[in-house]
């Protein structure tokens, strides 16, 4: 086992404070990875966690150990970024993360494509509806909807996407249409929320005549899958609050109708997240301007 896939196994578990984790983030086993460790350990004769069978710490010599570790690895990737500005032919690993409904629909089609055109990256995409940590995840890229919750990092802000309260034509019929927020608040309608663990958000916040204003909204189904909330709107089991550009084809083909018009949702920011040093690397750079082009072209009106 080489030196440098020691060091870098052993910031990963560092990171995610699990060998179990840190061997899938690696794709290695957990054999593995405790024999990179052990050899770390043997090569610098201290022990660099403290293991029992309930929890995972780093030792005094593991947290400066990590700092240099660290360094290591930044180093190597900036020569390779070096590399690849000389040659014009970026290479390495980006480690991308998106929402459920933006990669499925915007990211993940155009990865092909940006492989082609740079054969020498690879590319692993999580997709995922939960906040991301960008550094502990071991992420170059996040894509999101929303507002970040860490404002250390760096955001390319992609565009505005105008949302909508939806409801099938069936769940109309059976309980009315809402006309405004004042008709959905309170428990008056079942509002299909996207909930996952810590999330803080339990209102829909809508535009009135008198500003913005949140809502009180609830629920038989909540889901951290958006998708999901779509299958369940088309079913007539609820109100979803949905991007337009996630369910255009059932508004045009009516499968999905607009409810409480007089009162819609406020726009919402998607962007690109990243860091500093991140931006310094081609592929990383390379790849948000791919995918930020043809994400734009496919959010223009009327492309909805």
């Amino acid at each position: 086992m080489s030196y440098f896939d020691n060091i870098r196994t052993f910031v990963r578990i560092y990171e995610l404070g699990s060998m179990s984790a840190a061997a899938r983030d690696q794709r290695i086993s957990p054999a593995v990875t405790s024999a990179r460790i052990s050899q770390l350990e043997s090569h610098l004769g201290v022990r660099l966690f403290q293991r029992t069978t309930r929890s995972l710490t780093p030792t005094e010599q593991g947290r400066i150990f990590y700092t240099g570790a660290c360094s290591v690895l930044e180093a190597v990737e900036a020569a390779e970024a070096g590399i690849g500005d000389a040659t014009e032919n970026p290479r390495g690993t980006l480690h991308v993360a998106a929402p459920l409904g933006v990669g499925r629909r915007l990211i993940a089609p155009n990865v092909p494509g940006f492989v082609a055109e740079y054969p020498l990256v690879d590319v692993r995409l999580r997709l995922s509806d939960r906040k991301i940590d960008l550094t502990a995840e071991g992420l170059d890229i996040a894509f999101f909807l929303g507002r970040p919750a860490d404002s250390n990092m760096r955001i390319r802000k992609i565009a505005d996407c105008e949302r909508i309260l939806c409801a099938a034509p069936s769940y109309i019929v059976q309980h009315g249409h809402p006309k405004s927020g004042a008709d959905i608040d309170r428990g008056k309608h079942n509002c299909l929320n996207l909930r996952f663990p810590g999330a803080t958000e339990f209102q829909w916040e809508l535009s009135t005549d008198d500003g913005p204003r949140k809502f009180d909204v609830q629920g038989r189904f909540e889901s951290d899958d958006s998708d999901v909330l779509t299958d369940w709107a088309l079913q007539g089991a609820g109100i979803a609050l949905r991007p337009v550009f996630e369910i255009a084809d059932h508004l045009a083909s009516g499968a999905l109708v607009q409810v409480a018009a007089q009162t819609p949702p406020l726009p919402v920011q998607m962007a690109c997240l990243y860091t500093h040093r991140r931006h310094q690397d081609p592929k990383a750079r390379l790849f948000m301007e791919f995918m930020i082009e043809r994400m734009e072209g496919a959010l223009k009106p009327g492309k909805a």
